[in-house]
């Protein structure tokens, strides 16, 4: 999301449409949930950070993966005195619905009534987020019509990682491309060795 790819973007491809991608968008919004979390546990006391230990992982679960327990336990910060950390979750369980829609229109109306909630909300790091998806909506949008997702590149990037750290590195772009196609690749090496060599 950041402005020099979009103006890059926008000056060098502009028949483009620009899409931005669902996982940086939710972990944007996971980052500000998680915000009010921090806040809430550094003003807690010793026992009210009893009740908000483990609850950052639970925070950044999505719903349809929650169990009933992991979700009656987030539901309880209501009643236990905790409602940033609570209304912080509902807001960030509510967003996940933008992602169904199937036309721009209802996905605008959605967004906007959402962003209106999140600003009545007096959370800091969720207005911030909101200030986020304003300025990228044109970019936000698309989204619906084309479901667009960058997770097969982000998969191959981590993949990649993973090839130059086990290797603490490379002394050539050739070994390091082997390596990567290698990994990557459907090739099934131990079937290139012929029988002779092979000591199974």
């Amino acid at each position: 999301m950041a402005r020099t790819y979009i103006k890059a973007i926008e000056d060098w491809c502009p028949n483009a449409v620009l899409v931005l991608d669902r996982f940086h968008v939710v972990k944007a919004l996971n980052s500000a949930v998680d915000e009010v979390r921090k806040e809430q546990w550094r003003q807690a006391t010793k026992d009210e950070k009893v009740t908000l230990k483990g609850l950052r992982w639970l925070l950044y679960m999505h719903s349809s993966r929650r169990t009933t327990e992991q979700t009656k336990r987030l539901k309880a910060l209501y009643m236990n005195g905790n409602r940033r950390i609570h209304r912080a979750w509902v807001l960030g369980d509510e967003f996940e619905q933008f992602w169904e829609f199937d036309n721009q229109v209802d996905a605008k109306e959605f967004l906007d009534n959402w962003c209106k909630t999140a600003n009545r909300s007096r959370l800091e790091p969720i207005k911030k987020f909101v200030q986020l998806i304003k300025r990228h909506e044109d970019h936000l949008l698309p989204f619906v019509d084309t479901r667009l997702t960058n997770a097969i590149a982000e998969g191959l990037n981590r993949i990649i990682k993973i090839a130059k750290n086990r290797a603490s590195g490379f002394r050539t772009l050739e070994a390091f491309s082997d390596i990567i196609f290698l990994m990557v690749g459907d090739l099934n090496i131990p079937e290139q060795i012929p029988a002779c060599f092979r000591t199974i």
